[in-house]
């Protein structure tokens, strides 16, 4: 996946909070990293937007002004989200809210996206690293530590780590399209299980990845230059067998050596490609994981 240089990405809402560092993708990412411990990062990053409890990380800080006055926003050439982490959430800061604007009526972007250096204040608590990003309704802002990417890019590679990137970039974007358009209100977000509603909130988020992602190419700035050069089959591939590892049967076969389906709060590997898939052949209209039979999940 591969930034058009061309491109006008300086729209894009990004900012840097507390000295927060670039990483360069590529370039010796190999070495791969035990199985487990990405697998972990993984789900770490793929929480439910029920972020107040997850791994104990957030705590405390619920309604208090955050200080956002050392904020610094990021100021990236396409050519530089080739190269750079940070420049590439700015990227694909400038394609959601262009997609977004014209697949919602009424809506509005999310506050931005805060990229981090091991832990920050957010309108959901305190965070951490160990989190992975996520998405907080109630200051409506996603959060992001680049370190994150390291171990995606050990995983699954160089090419897999650029596109898998703006896979969870547009998932967590996908929580906050659920937010403000009432997808959320009244959901139970601590039952678990195959058909919960965690679990069909984060397939549908997976399927709003895809929808953005199928259309991403396609996407132009104001001067008409389109962001991204073509998506190639095996990145697709890649970014597929991301959405495989961060199942939940996968997860708990790898670190419980069994499957609880009642443990379920994402979705199995089988389901999360489906649905992302389906978004990547429709629209955000294909993307209806409620008032459906469990049967139909997978």
């Amino acid at each position: 996946m591969t930034f058009n240089e061309n491109a006008d990405i300086s729209g894009g809402k990004a900012s840097r909070r507390g000295g927060g560092r670039g990483m360069k993708i590529g370039g010796g990412a190999g070495g791969g990293a035990v199985l487990i411990a990405i697998v972990v990062l993984l789900v770490q990053h793929f929480t439910g937007v029920d972020v107040s409890g997850v791994a104990g990380g957030l705590t405390g800080l619920q309604g208090q002004q955050i200080d956002t006055s050392g904020d610094e926003a990021l100021s990236c050439t396409a050519a530089e989200a080739n190269t750079d982490a940070n420049c590439r959430i700015q990227g694909a800061a400038a394609l959601l809210q262009d997609y977004w604007a014209g697949e919602v009526r009424g809506y509005t972007d999310p506050q931005g996206i805060v990229i981090f250096d091991q832990s920050t204040n957010t309108g959901c608590g305190a965070a951490s690293t160990d989190m992975g990003p996520f998405y907080c309704p109630n200051d409506q802002t996603i959060y992001i530590d680049p370190a994150f990417y390291d171990e995606l890019a050990q995983q699954f590679g160089d090419d897999a780590g650029a596109l898998a990137q703006l896979y969870v970039i547009g998932h967590e974007w996908g929580h906050h399209v659920q937010n403000i358009t009432g997808t959320m209100r009244g959901k139970n977000l601590s039952a678990t299980g195959p058909a919960s509603d965690s679990v069909r909130l984060e397939l549908q988020a997976d399927c709003y990845a895809g929808a953005w992602l199928g259309d991403a190419t396609t996407e132009t700035d104001e001067n008409g230059e389109h962001y991204l050069k073509p998506i190639t089959k095996d990145q697709i591939t890649d970014a597929l067998n991301a959405a495989a590892a961060v199942g939940d049967d996968h997860i708990q076969q790898t670190t419980q050596g069994q499957v609880n389906p009642e443990g379920f709060t994402h979705g199995t590997s089988a389901e999360r490609q489906k649905w992302f898939n389906t978004g990547l052949a429709g629209s955000p209209a294909s993307c209806q994981t409620f008032g459906i039979p469990a049967s139909q999940l997978g």
